[in-house]
């Protein structure tokens, strides 16, 4: 059962991406009545925010595009630095959205911020734990039921993880999404663009999200 699962939501994921792509690719091919580049845009957004301390990088890489808290960074990768398009444009405003949300204390995002070392953690001990059951727990005393419990633990943590992602991105799209209108750097027809672009994006999100907590209830079924 858990293997026709799994493969669903393979497929499933493989959906999300292979449209996002495509509608990435379909708006790379509509410039933005503005002619501003992705960096410029992203810069714009930042200053009307009143945001002075974060900078705008290119990164390698296609959809490589991200906000590191770390060191105050919006990434985008080549085609969004330097694209004059309307997938540029939601994109950068997109991860300038990630930008304004740290730059304000928004509570999802510095959630999600604290539980990234735990979860990178708990992903390398599920393989692990895995990989005990498949060679026998047993030999270290470990009996099925312990390991079971460890791995819905661990699983419970990637779940709340991607359930945490959620608000965060579908709120970075909003805020992009206001500022594109207001700040009229989009026209109508642009926005809607922008915002099918966004809409697809998140999906991949939806669709992880869904996964995890479906895995998490089967393990959980597993116990009784």
């Amino acid at each position: 059962m858990i293997w026709i699962i799994m493969i669903a939501f393979m497929i499933a994921g493989g959906i999300a991406n292979s449209k996002l792509k495509s509608k990435i690719k379909k708006y790379s091919k509509i410039p933005t009545l503005s002619g501003m580049s992705g960096k410029e845009i992203a810069e714009r957004m930042l200053a009307d925010n009143n945001i002075n301390d974060v900078k705008v990088i290119s990164v390698p890489g296609k959809l490589t595009d991200h906000y590191n808290p770390m060191d105050k960074t919006v990434n985008l990768s080549p085609d969004v630095y330097q694209g004059r398009h309307v997938s540029a444009a939601a994109i950068a405003a997109h991860e300038c959205g990630h930008a304004v949300q740290h730059a304000t204390a928004y509570q999802w995002l510095q959630m999600r911020s604290q539980m990234v070392p735990i979860v990178s953690f708990s992903n390398k001990m599920m393989s692990t734990v895995f990989i005990i059951g498949l060679i026998g727990g047993s030999f270290i005393g470990l009996g099925w039921q312990n390991m079971l419990m460890l791995f819905i633990i661990l699983q419970a943590i990637v779940t709340v993880f991607t359930l945490i992602t959620l608000p965060v991105e579908f709120d970075a799209s909003r805020r992009a999404l206001v500022w594109l209108k207001s700040s009229g750097i989009t026209s109508e027809q642009e926005l809607t663009y922008a915002n099918d672009a966004l809409k697809w994006a998140a999906s991949t999100y939806v669709v992880a999200a869904l996964a995890a907590v479906t895995y998490l209830l089967y393990y959980i079924a597993l116990r009784d």
